[in-house]
């Protein structure tokens, strides 16, 4: 059985795991970290450093301030890690980087496999239609989500933009925009309603055809299950920096 601890355990996703970890006979939660200290069924902790209890992995779905002393605690511990959170800055995203040279950490802006299937998907098209189709992406969340764009939309055209050797532009919008859109321009468009899980267009324009591969979540059941299956992962890799492109090809 694997033992965890979810960092931001009382947050909408934290609350997501646990229960799919307590509806499985591979994973128990033995205690969670986060800032609101309201006792759950596993004792709760403001600090990582602060925990107690033996553990083999840890989870995390907090906000991307909180991560930065995540990594070192559990570096301290010498815990793998599996970071969900997105709008991670580059600083944040350096102190992550140089923490995966001594401990094993995995690291995607969507757990979803869908999602990941679906980036495979967008790389082999953008490799094929590059020269005659415009590509833009469109991503919708509830009405509390922060970050915008979404971490999984900047994921989409890093991916896109890695194929194409880093030709495409990203451009936020277009309301500023009075000019003709230029050929190599990648769009990103964000929306916030309602309760929208997650929804993720990628639109490839062409003359007089469109092409748009999608992908939307139906719960935040997904994100959950795949942050486990990374737990799973990660708990026996050496040291380094995983995504799910590398649980994707372990099968």
């Amino acid at each position: 059985m694997i033992r965890i601890i979810i960092h931001g355990c009382n947050g909408k996703m934290g609350k997501v795991v646990a229960k799919l970890a307590a509806e499985s006979h591979d994973f128990k939660i033995v205690a969670g970290v986060d800032k609101n200290t309201s006792p759950l069924d596993f004792p709760v902790y403001s600090d990582l450093k602060d925990v107690k209890e033996e553990a083999d992995v840890v989870i995390d779905f907090s906000y991307h301030e909180a991560v930065p002393n995540l990594v070192k605690a559990a570096l301290q511990k010498k815990l793998p890690v599996v970071i969900a959170t997105t709008g991670l800055s580059e600083e944040e995203l350096k102190v992550i980087g140089e923490a995966s040279k001594e401990i094993p950490i995995f690291k995607s802006a969507n757990m979803s496999l869908g999602v990941n299937i679906l980036i495979n998907l967008v790389k082999e098209a953008a490799k094929i239609l590059q020269q005659d189709f415009d590509i833009e992406i469109i991503e919708k969340h509830h009405n509390m989500k922060k970050d915008a764009p979404s971490g999984t939309a900047l994921m989409i055209a890093d991916s896109i933009n890695q194929v194409l050797n880093d030709k495409k532009e990203y451009v936020y919008g277009r309301h500023t925009k009075t000019d003709q859109r230029k050929p190599n321009e990648l769009g990103i468009h964000a929306v916030r309603g309602g309760t929208i899980v997650g929804e993720h267009q990628v639109i490839f324009a062409g003359h007089d055809e469109v092409i748009t591969i999608s992908h939307s979540a139906q719960s935040r059941e997904i994100f959950g299950y795949g942050a486990l299956q990374a737990a799973k992962f990660i708990i026996n890799q050496k040291p380094g920096l995983y995504t799910m492109e590398d649980l994707v090809k372990k099968g």
